[in-house]
């Protein structure tokens, strides 16, 4: 098979560490395009580049600034470039120089853009380094490279001279990926945390490495039928109960799990085995780290200036300067090497309300209104029409998803009707009020069914992912099967009940890790997920119904021709309160795919329950959660129902089903 490369190959690797490619090392000469008139030797940047950067539309600044191992007259060396305009003095400090502040100074481009940069001989990839700062003020600075491919592994905080050369095996989807990332597809994400999934089982203080991860994560997402594996931020982040959200290094993957063509292999096998990758990404807010962003070069660089801007409440860190076109460069660069680089399939966009809105978590008189008054962040929002412009021009077979928990209009509308271009949005009300359902005791569940269905008055309002995310099972929320009431035997059905609601509810579907087997225990961090429960019936039984789920959803159009269209999505009836049970349907392009959604809210099994149809014929069942190997009771309807001409729900055509206890029946007519 053709191999694909991502960048040219490091002129030089270091000794101690064998580049990914077996092929022979390419050196890089200096671009033709060089000015002539740079203070220094060597330089990555044109004038059009510099013109980008300033005006906020640089796309690709990941390939000039940072370190880069180039050849420049015959010798070997690394290019370093950084942006500090408040600087008085930069230099280059690392092991190779014995971390001395004054022996290698960068020089500051003659163009007033703020950039610093410099062309050290004889060091490669694999150098440890800092930017010693000098402020305007004579106040020093110890920086990492906010454009380093790598990192130390924390609590060491320097960078390291690196690359993002691979050798890719993943045509195949690369090429056809469009069909599996497309809003008419079956989309059922798996969300998960790289430090807690799975431990080593002899040393449960260690991680996985990414190879390790890859190894098991694989063959399990290809059993379990998930379409897209959702990765919790692996940005470089310093502070591990952070749970990776609190990010230093924006364009590296996390060295705690091993180096950048380590994480890309992992994606690569992923794709090889048909499965997407999606990345969580934090343009919200940065920590205030010594070695971070924070001040980078003695002034409120990459934060705003204003704390009523610059600096979020909640969780004690920065706010990007949204206004400033340089910043707004980095952000747009660093979506797109996502994509580009590691071949991500989509981001996840973390945080978005608190950047949509000014007073997002602010009393009075703690925030500024716009130019017109109102409360909406305007430089957030052209920056989010930009960013998803961009993504959709230059990776159309790629999704952005939007965390937004308010009613922001057209979040997920395209930015030529006047929304923020989003491919998807979390639907966070149906998350709370179906949790908020579930949880109550089902004999007072009849007076509080406007928590199930409210949810289709404004469905199709955005194009919807339904999240049971980790943000639904920390803080003493209990886990999902932790939520539900009744003794083990009925909060397993219950959870069973509920997964069935979800994969047949119009949306995409998103489920943190250990949900999917019945997690007991609330997620912890640092610890790894209880996979001997799957030892036991009721988990792996939790386990079985999971995976029958995706198999339902992605062999039946339609679950998902239809996601976010109201001719997709139909009530049967919603008020049968007395026997807590609803029906609907829902609808693919064919009117033959019509699947018919039979859920019994509580623990009393309805023998021969009478359902007005959508059509005449003989009605198969497809599903039952209520299935022996599921750890049901087993109540079923094992032959085809025939309808008969009595008219009920408004019908004229109706069939009889044995509906389980806290279960869910899906029938389809049989061809």
């Amino acid at each position: 098979m053709a191999k694909r490369k991502t960048t040219t190959p490091p002129a030089q690797p270091d000794s101690s560490i064998q580049p990914t490619s077996s092929e022979p090392i390419i050196t890089e000469s200096a671009p033709a395009e060089t000015p002539a008139h740079i203070d220094g030797p060597y330089s990555r940047f044109t004038d059009f580049d510099i013109h980008l950067f300033r005006s906020g539309k640089h796309q690709r600044l990941y390939e000039k600034f940072g370190s880069h191992v180039v050849e420049y007259n015959g010798v070997i060396g690394t290019y370093f470039a950084v942006w500090a305009p408040s600087a008085r003095y930069v230099a280059i400090m690392g092991n190779f120089n014995g971390w001395d502040k004054g022996s290698h100074p960068l020089n500051v481009r003659w163009d007033s853009s703020g950039i610093w940069e410099g062309f050290i001989p004889n060091i490669g990839r694999g150098e440890t380094y800092k930017y010693f700062i000098v402020h305007e003020s004579g106040r020093e600075l110890e920086k990492g490279d906010p454009y380093a491919h790598w990192w130390e592994v924390p609590p060491k905080t320097a960078s390291v001279v690196w690359d993002t050369y691979y050798e890719w095996n993943d045509q195949d989807w690369m090429t056809s990926r469009q069909a599996k990332n497309a809003l008419n597809a079956p989309i059922s994400v798996y969300e998960m945390h790289m430090a807690s999934w799975r431990r080593d089982p002899g040393n449960p203080e260690r991680e996985l490495s990414y190879g390790e991860i890859a190894d098991a994560l694989v063959p399990y997402l290809q059993d379990m039928g998930f379409t897209h594996v959702e990765f919790m931020p692996v940005m470089q982040y310093p502070y591990a109960p952070s749970w990776g959200y609190q990010i230093t290094g924006y364009f590296a993957p996390s060295s705690r799990f091993g180096t950048p063509q380590d994480f890309m292999q992992l994606v690569d096998r992923l794709h090889q085995a048909g499965v997407g990758v999606l990345l969580d990404w934090v343009p919200s807010h940065f920590p205030g780290d010594a070695h971070g962003l924070y001040e980078f070069d003695g002034s409120h660089l990459y934060e705003h200036p204003d704390m009523r801007k610059g600096y979020h409440p909640d969780w004690k860190s920065y706010v990007f300067n949204y206004s400033r076109p340089e910043v707004r460069s980095f952000l747009l660069s660093n979506a797109l090497f996502w994509l580009d680089r590691c071949h991500a399939d989509g981001l996840r966009v973390d945080a978005v309300a608190s950047m949509l809105y000014l007073d997002y978590s602010r009393n009075a008189g703690e925030w500024e209104p716009n130019m017109y008054g109102g409360r909406e962040n305007l430089d957030t929002i052209s920056l989010f029409k930009e960013i998803n412009e961009a993504i959709y021009k230059e990776f159309p077979d790629t999704q952005t998803i939007a965390e937004e928990s308010t009613a922001f209009p057209g979040v997920s509308r395209p930015v030529y009707t006047g929304g923020l271009g989003f491919g998807m949005k979390w639907m966070m009300g149906w998350m709370n009020d179906t949790l908020r359902y579930f949880e109550r005791d089902p004999a007072f569940r009849k007076f509080h069914q406007d928590e199930l269905t409210f949810s289709t008055i404004y469905a199709f309002t955005e194009n919807f992912m339904l999240p049971l995310s980790h943000d639904e099972v920390v803080y003493g929320k209990k886990s999902l099967v932790g939520k539900m009431p009744g003794d083990e035997w009925q909060r397993f059905a219950n959870l069973r009940l509920l997964f069935s609601y979800m994969f047949t509810h119009s949306g995409t579907k998103l489920l943190f890790m250990g949900g999917e087997f019945g997690q007991t225990s609330e997620w912890k961090f640092d610890n790894s997920l209880d996979w001997h429960l799957l030892d036991h019936g009721p988990h792996k039984g939790m386990a079985a119904c999971v995976k029958a789920l995706n198999k339902l959803y992605k062999s039946e159009p339609a679950l998902y021709e239809r996601n976010f269209s109201a001719d997709g999505f139909e009530w049967i009836d919603t008020t049968d309160r007395e026997n807590t049970v609803v029906t609907y349907c829902r609808k693919g392009n064919n009117p033959e795919d019509t699947l018919l959604i039979v859920l019994n809210m509580t623990p009393i099994p309805r023998s021969n329950y009478r359902i007005g149809v959508p059509s005449a014929g003989s009605y198969q069942e497809l599903f039952n959660s209520d299935a022996s190997e599921f750890y049901g009771s087993g109540i079923s309807n094992s032959s085809p129902i025939a309808s008969d001409e009595e008219m009920w729900h408004g019908r004229p055509q109706s069939i009889q089903v044995n509906v389980p206890p806290l279960g869910a029946v899906v029938l389809k007519v049989v061809k």
